[in-house]
């Protein structure tokens, strides 16, 4: 491959990957072409980009940025897959695919978070993790929780006494 190629793939993989921060590495080798193309429309619905680039190419592109820890290391090709709402939803859609039979060659083989290597072992631990929209309920309800308290601490014996007026009106009226 002549340099000018290569330069033309390295720029377009970093107009691609311009403003992500987070990509996992994924290994699609083995996998029938069918299964391939239903997995990547599969994904393209979610939100999901997937690309297969030889890594040495891929790191050219994202030298000096957060998604280098992702390649090093690495040889031969490589499947990157990035997008979702964020690192730990992206986590689950692959981890989700890894363990279904129909796609079983198809495996994560590392990724880069926050600037982090990531291993496989690492992709599924974060698959655990509750994702973001997870972690905002939860905070909202803490949030919510003690002003929940309170208000039914203060409305509790209000709502009993009016209980016992309005019974005791019933009963002399």
């Amino acid at each position: 491959m002549s340099k000018y190629l290569k330069d033309l793939i390295t720029d377009d993989l970093k107009k691609r990957l311009d403003g992500v921060e987070d990509v996992l590495v994924v290994d699609i080798a083995g996998l029938e072409a069918n299964k391939n193309v239903e997995l990547r429309k599969q994904l393209r619905q979610k939100g999901i980009k997937m690309l297969m680039v030889k890594t040495s190419l891929a790191r050219r592109a994202t030298e000096g940025t957060a998604l280098s820890a992702a390649f090093e290391g690495s040889e031969g090709s490589a499947t990157i897959v990035w997008g979702a709402e964020d690192i730990v939803s992206l986590a689950k859609e692959i981890t989700k695919y890894t363990d279904d039979k129909a796609y079983a060659p198809f495996a994560p083989k590392g990724g880069s978070m926050g600037g982090s290597k990531l291993s496989a072992a690492d992709v599924k631990k974060v698959s655990t993790w509750p994702s973001r929209t997870e972690q905002l309920s939860l905070l909202v309800g803490q949030i919510l929780a003690p002003g929940a308290n309170l208000a039914s601490q203060l409305l509790g014996p209000g709502a009993k006494l009016a209980s016992q007026v309005k019974k005791k009106s019933e009963e002399e009226g």
